[in-house]
């Protein structure tokens, strides 16, 4: 690894925010990803830059809720 390699950062994306993740409610692998199709242990999107060398390319920020503090509206 170079010195280049060693100063360059990589942000990776925040699945949290993204609408294609999803809680899988399986104790084993609770995280997964849609548009990749797969389920892991840990952040889907770090998974993603481990084993490919980049960030995810198939990030999409959900979208915010004009509701505002009640984006279900239940009451």
């Amino acid at each position: 690894m170079d010195r280049e390699e060693l100063n360059t950062v990589v942000a990776i994306p925040n699945c949290l925010i993204c609408i294609h993740y999803f809680i899988t409610y399986d104790p084993r692998r609770p995280y997964g990803c849609r548009a990749m199709g797969f389920k892991s242990r840990r952040n889907p999107g770090r998974v993603v830059y481990e084993s490919s060398g980049i960030a995810c390319q198939l990030h999409l920020p959900k979208k915010k809720s004009a509701g505002g503090s009640n984006p279900g509206g239940v009451v």
